[in-house]
């Protein structure tokens, strides 16, 4: 979903994942992708926002790409790594029934695409939260049958 909002405020999104994530990536409005297994992400040069949701060596990797005043936004913690002459931002979901009525109002009427791999019920809530094996998409649990 960031992606798409990013796309949606003007920005040019570069993609980062696995080679297998390549096509999802674009599919979903990055305008370039970056294998982070086989591509350099040194190659990118300067952006001015990371959005990082792997943390460790790639957010390490991340921040040294960052123009001056850019900002480092990690959704994995407090950040580790900090741009040299920028922000680095630990992003908190805090609930606002406002913002995520118009998610779901985009997502509704089309301008917001999801990425759902499987739904589970509250019974089965344990095991589908600790898969077995990687799984693609969201994993949403239903309260109400």
């Amino acid at each position: 979903m960031v992606t798409q909002l990013a796309r949606e405020a003007g920005a040019y999104v570069i993609g980062t994942g696995r080679a297998a994530d390549r096509q999802k990536a674009l599919d979903f409005g990055a305008q370039e992708f970056v294998d982070l297994q086989n591509d350099t992400l040194a190659d990118i040069g300067g952006v001015d926002l990371v959005f990082d949701v792997i943390g460790g060596d790639i957010q390490q990797r991340s921040a040294s790409l960052i123009r001056p005043g850019g900002t480092l936004v990690t959704i994995v913690g407090p950040p580790e790594a900090r741009p040299a002459d920028g922000l680095a931002v630990d992003f908190v979901v805090e609930a606002d029934r406002a913002q995520l009525n118009e998610v779901v109002q985009r997502v509704r009427d089309g301008r917001l695409r999801t990425n759902i791999g499987r739904v589970a019920t509250l019974d089965d809530a344990v095991a589908a939260l600790n898969p077995t094996e990687r799984l693609n998409g969201k994993t949403i649990i239903r309260i109400r049958p």
